[in-house]
């Protein structure tokens, strides 16, 4: 990676990504492009930013031509629970901009990465050390319809047309900088946030809802060895399982515990999020990752939840959040 753009660059992936990648790569090689400026500033204050409706082909060449890129990272997405209520809007922003990226990266020579999902797995997938290769059929989200979608038509352009497409699965990611965005494990995110600011949280998935889990940095890290590895090395690409932690609820709260010893939670299940944590794994097997590229996480629960509470604390001191 030389030239890299990346697509949906405000959201939770991205944010983080971007100024991850300009401290490796240069600020001037990595192009931050999303629909609007206006929750994207800081990164345009860093590098070069550019405004970009993804679904506009002509101007995406146009960007991806004038910056020279060889690598897209394409981060444009509704999340499973924003998706559920309006499908057919989440099929024409998330098809239409992973069909606009491998077109665009089959002319111009480029590589892109994808991320997939803990979504892209259904009802009937086994539950606990869910197979790199497995039953994808019984998907129960547009979501999940999208990003299987995704791997197959990404593995369709490496194969058919050369391009170098590489994904990984991720589990809920968890973070201090942006705040959650519509997604199932969002909860992980939250319960953070109200264990600082109130002490307590009112949870919308039920106990023993177990679902992987990943911290940013770990995810960070997966993406740039994913797309720096030796591509002779990947029997897989499109999509590659990666784990770090698998908790429930009452597991993350007992762990907060022992930072904020008041700390109370209560229940409030929310139907939807609910039926869409249920269909994913508990767990996922992630050896074909460890065995091809050397993937290895640096977090697990403890771990994290130590930092997690330090910034979220050092954001509400600072004023940042209220």
């Amino acid at each position: 990676m030389k030239k890299i753009l990346i697509i949906g660059a405000g959201g939770q992936i991205g944010s983080e990504l971007v100024p991850h990648l300009r401290s490796i790569y240069g600020n001037n090689n990595v192009v931050a492009a999303d629909i609007s400026i206006e929750k994207c500033k800081h990164l345009a204050e860093d590098g070069p930013f550019e405004a970009l409706d993804v679904l506009d082909k002509d101007h995406y060449i146009e960007i991806v031509r004038k910056y020279k890129i060889d690598t897209l990272f394409n981060l444009v997405a509704l999340l499973s629970a924003t998706g559920e209520k309006n499908p057919e809007l989440a099929w024409k922003i998330n098809i239409g901009a992973l069909t606009n990226s491998l077109n665009i990266a089959k002319d111009n020579g480029c590589a892109v990465f994808t991320p997939s999902s803990i979504g892209a797995f259904g009802k009937d997938t086994p539950k606990d050390k869910t197979p790199q290769d497995t039953l994808q059929r019984s998907n129960t989200t547009i979501y999940g319809v999208c990003k299987v979608t995704g791997e197959l038509l990404s593995d369709y352009y490496f194969h058919r047309f050369g391009v170098d497409t590489r994904s990984v699965r991720f589990p809920g990611l968890i973070s201090y900088v942006t705040l959650p965005g519509g997604g199932t494990t969002d909860y992980a995110v939250e319960i953070y946030y109200d264990a600082i600011r109130k002490q307590s949280f009112t949870c919308n998935v039920k106990a023993g809802t177990y679902m992987d889990m990943m911290y940013m940095p770990d995810a960070l890290k997966a993406v740039v060895e994913l797309m720096e590895a030796d591509p002779t090395k990947l029997k897989h690409r499109n999509s590659f399982n990666i784990a770090s932690m698998s908790f429930d609820p009452e597991e993350i709260a007992a762990e907060i515990r022992k930072h904020v010893p008041a700390f109370k939670m209560d229940y409030e299940i929310d139907p939807v999020k609910q039926a869409i944590a249920d269909s994913w794994p508990n767990s996922m097997d992630d050896t074909c990752a460890r065995e091809e590229w050397g993937w290895k996480p640096d977090y697990g629960l403890e771990k994290m939840t130590t930092d997690m509470l330090v910034k979220v604390k050092e954001k509400f001191d600072k004023g940042l959040i209220k």
